[in-house]
C-alpha cells in the first residue's frame, strides 16, 4: 500500500472511531458522591450560620466526635433554636429561630446533569430540615451576586439511620427562605453549593418543631439516577 493510501486509511479509521461511541460512556454512574462527612477535613468544606448574625440567640456547631458512645465517626450538626432576640439588638429581622450549614465557595461547578435526585444518609431527632441547592444565577442584575436557591424539606427520623431521597423536581425556587411564584427550571449542571438548615417553625406535618435543641448526624450526600 502506498504512503498516500496508508495516510488516507488511517484518516478514515480515525474518523470512524470519533463517530463510534458507547452509550454507557455517556450515561453517568447510578450514584455520585457530592459530600462526605467522615473526617475533620470534610467538615472544613462547610460554614455555619444562624439568626445570631442578625440579633438572634440561636447557635449551631458541626463536628466529628473523637469517639465514644453514640459516635459513628460521622458529622454531627447540632445546636439550639431560640426565638428570642438579643437584648438591645438594633437589627430588625422578621423572624428568628434558624440555623444552617452551607458548603463553602469552590472553583467551578458540581455537575448533576443526568441525575434525578439527592440522597442523604441521616440520623436525626424527629425534626424536619431544609435541603437547599444553589445554582448559578443566569438573571442577576449588575452587581448582584446572589445565587438561585432551590429548597425541599427532608425529615430526619429520631435515633435511626435513614436514607432520604429527594427528587430534584421537588425542589422549589426560593428567595430568602420564601417560595417564589415564578416559572423557573433548575440547571443541575451548574450547582455552586448546598446547605442544610432548619427553623423553629418546623416543616412536615408530625415533625418535631419549636424552640430547643436539635441534632442530626450526616454520613454523606449523593446524587442518584432513579430507575
Amino acid at each position: 500500500m502506498s504512503r498516500f493510501r496508508s495516510l488516507l486509511q488511517a484518516s478514515v479509521n480515525a474518523t470512524k472511531k470519533a463517530f463510534t461511541w458507547n452509550i454507557e460512556e455517556w450515561v453517568p454512574p447510578p450514584e455520585k458522591y457530592i459530600f462526605k462527612f467522615h473526617s475533620k477535613e470534610d467538615l472544613k468544606k462547610w460554614h455555619l450560620y444562624s439568626d445570631s448574625q442578625y440579633g438572634g440567640l440561636s447557635s449551631a456547631s458541626l463536628e466529628i466526635p473523637d469517639g465514644g458512645k453514640g459516635s459513628d465517626g460521622t458529622g454531627i450538626f447540632s445546636g439550639n433554636l431560640s426565638v428570642d432576640l438579643s437584648e438591645g439588638s438594633k437589627l430588625n429581622i422578621s423572624r428568628s429561630g434558624f440555623c444552617g450549614m452551607r458548603s463553602k465557595k469552590f472553583d467551578g461547578f458540581i455537575d448533576l446533569d443526568g441525575y434525578d435526585a439527592i440522597a442523604m444518609r441521616l440520623r436525626g431527632d424527629g425534626r424536619c430540615y431544609i435541603s437547599t441547592i444553589y445554582t448559578e444565577n443566569w438573571v442577576n442584575s449588575p452587581g448582584q451576586t446572589e445565587d438561585n436557591s432551590w429548597q425541599a424539606f427532608v425529615f430526619a427520623p429520631k435515633d435511626r439511620w435513614y436514607t432520604a431521597k429527594i427528587p430534584l423536581a421537588r425542589y422549589l425556587p426560593t428567595w430568602r427562605g420564601n417560595v417564589i411564584d415564578v416559572e423557573m427550571e433548575m440547571n443541575p449542571g451548574r450547582v455552586v453549593g448546598m446547605s442544610l438548615s432548619l427553623n423553629a417553625e418546623g416543616g412536615a406535618v408530625g415533625a418535631k418543631s419549636g424552640a430547643g435543641d436539635f441534632r442530626v448526624e450526616i454520613d454523606w450526600i449523593k446524587a442518584l439516577r432513579m430507575p
